[in-house]
């Protein structure tokens, strides 16, 4: 597929996205005036037009994967609106926190850890974007792509590197911007990371060929060494 024929729908999700993530930060906020806030829009601003003119010119049919949202499995779709829950509140959450009513003291040191995080996450997601073609938002196996098991880069350490870049970016999110209480709602979306795992992996075994075999010579799933 040449870039020219790349549907132009997943870069318009793609904005309209962070349009109303941005929105969820600072209309709770009170104002515009948010130096965490400014910083952490600045930087996934700068993270999705890079992925996407990545994508665009290396491989523009996994934007198009990305930018699907429709579930097949009704376990994918409960677990997706879930998730979903938990992570509005995440953004929610900050602008009340840090700055309107000041729950959580959170000293500069512990905003830089939590970008630093952020920022290897970011890292993670772009290896694993590298490596893996098939990178769906929905569990699929993509038998017209010819869908096969990636077994390089991040995956020959854990069987699904992506949510463990989640994992990571997750509490990362929530330590920039200032909000102890965030980092409830992102234990919710972890715990369902976790349970996405277990299905997503069941499908895996069953329905991808090679799939078995490369589970048995890669055996964690999420951490090396635990799980």
């Amino acid at each position: 597929m040449s870039e020219k024929n790349t549907d132009p729908n997943p870069v318009i999700k793609f904005i309209i996205l962070y349009i109303i993530l941005a929105l969820a930060l600072f209309i709770p906020a009170g104002t515009i005036f948010w130096l965490q806030g400014g910083i952490y829009i600045i930087i996934m601003i700068v993270f999705s037009t890079s992925f996407i003119i990545y994508l665009k010119k290396k491989d523009p049919e996994l934007l198009e994967a990305r930018a699907k949202t429709k579930a097949t499995e009704s376990w994918d779709k409960k677990i997706g609106v879930i998730a979903g829950i938990f992570i509005l509140a995440m953004y929610i959450l900050p602008g009340f926190d840090a700055v309107r009513f000041h729950w959580s003291s959170i000293p500069l040191i512990i905003n830089t850890i939590g970008f630093f995080g952020m920022i290897l996450a970011i890292i993670l997601f772009f290896l694993v974007t590298r490596e893996n073609t098939y990178l769906s938002r929905v569990i699929e196996i993509q038998e017209e792509r010819g869908h096969k098991v990636i077994t390089t880069g991040p995956y020959k350490i854990v069987r699904h590197p992506m949510y463990l870049a989640l994992i990571v970016l997750y509490p990362s999110h929530c330590l920039a911007l200032g909000s102890f209480y965030a980092l409830i709602p992102s234990l919710g979306v972890i715990i369902t990371i976790i349970v996405q795992i277990h299905y997503e992996d069941k499908k895996l075994h069953e329905e991808l060929e090679g799939y078995k075999e490369y589970a048995t010579k890669t055996r964690y799933k999420l951490i090396p060494g635990i799980w």
